[in-house]
């Protein structure tokens, strides 16, 4: 990876519908490893391609931050489906006062502009989509995080249910570090590992949650980091892949829980109720029994 990138891609626009300028480097915070967007210097980048996520105020925070980087006149590339917020870009690039070229395909709105000479309202939205404390949570949060802006229910829900706790665990999908407070409440727990695919939910997690215990992991939890012989596994997995649902995501998670524990360690898990978890879960663990269900969600806890 160059520290010093010419140009740039956020996530993973598909081939056919935007070339990637020559060299370009990932700056996505949800692919492990990649560079910060937020740390490239102003009027840097001979080009960005940015395949746009689908949260109004995080959208315009990417594009903010890549307009930023941009030297004046140099291309930009922002796409993405039409119902996940491609119906908005052009007027979202035009009120940062770039002039923009639409066009559609494959459901997608391609929008192309230049970086102008100057650009406003990148301050703004810079600072909308940027960390801040959150009173409704009472921990650090950022738009696009998972459940930024509000309590999730259904790990308010697995909280109300777990029990005592003890030994080195994990936290799969860790968010915010919101599951790992009640975690760590307890006393026998000498070890939690707090895993998460999203850069920015790593670094407001080790914010939120100082304990010496901790360890955190910027990693898709479906296959890293490299752990084993766990006693036990918390999780709410993610179930929408860039704003699309894939049942198969949670059941990847259950399947690296699996792999992870010890025999006859336990995993806890929250999930809608609609997402059909139970047959992975009866394949693999020796028991399963549901400890819950209520405002559609449902809690199963299972032992290896």
């Amino acid at each position: 990876m160059s520290s010093n990138p010419t140009a740039i891609v956020y996530g993973a626009p598909p081939a056919d519908l935007a070339e990637l300028p020559a060299g370009a480097v990932q700056v996505s915070p949800l692919i492990p490893g990649a560079a910060a967007l937020e740390a490239l210097e102003p009027g840097s980048l001979s080009g960005a391609v940015i395949q746009a996520p689908p949260g109004t105020v995080e959208r315009r925070y990417v594009l903010a931050q890549a307009l930023r980087a941009l030297a004046p006149g140099a291309p930009l590339t922002a796409l993405a489906l039409k119902e996940k917020g491609g119906s908005r870009l052009r007027k979202e690039l035009e009120a940062f006062g770039c002039e923009v070229i639409e066009s559609g395909r494959r459901h997608h709105r391609i929008c192309e502009t230049r970086r102008p000479e100057a650009p406003t309202g990148l301050d703004q939205a810079i600072a909308d989509g940027g960390p801040r404390l959150s009173r409704e949570l009472g921990l650090w949060t950022q738009p696009g995080v998972f459940s930024w802006d509000r309590p999730d229910p259904g790990s308010r829900l697995l909280m109300s249910l777990l029990p005592h706790l003890s030994g080195h665990g994990a936290d799969l999908g860790c968010g915010t570090g919101l599951l790992a407070h009640t975690v760590l409440a307890n006393s026998g727990v000498t070890a939690l590992e707090l895993v998460d695919i999203d850069r920015r939910a790593v670094e407001v997690a080790r914010r939120n949650v100082d304990d010496p215990r901790v360890r955190f992991h910027w990693a898709d939890a479906r296959r890293a980091p490299d752990l084993g012989g766990l006693d036990f596994v918390v999780m709410n997995p993610p179930f929408h892949d860039t704003g699309i649902e894939d049942k198969g995501l949670g059941q990847g998670f259950i399947r690296r829980a699996h792999q992870i524990l010890r025999t006859g360690g336990r995993v806890w898990l929250v999930a809608n109720r609609h997402l059909p978890y139970e047959q992975v879960l009866s394949d693999l663990f020796a028991q399963v029994t549901p400890r819950g269900d209520a405002a559609g969600f449902k809690v199963y806890e299972a032992r290896k």
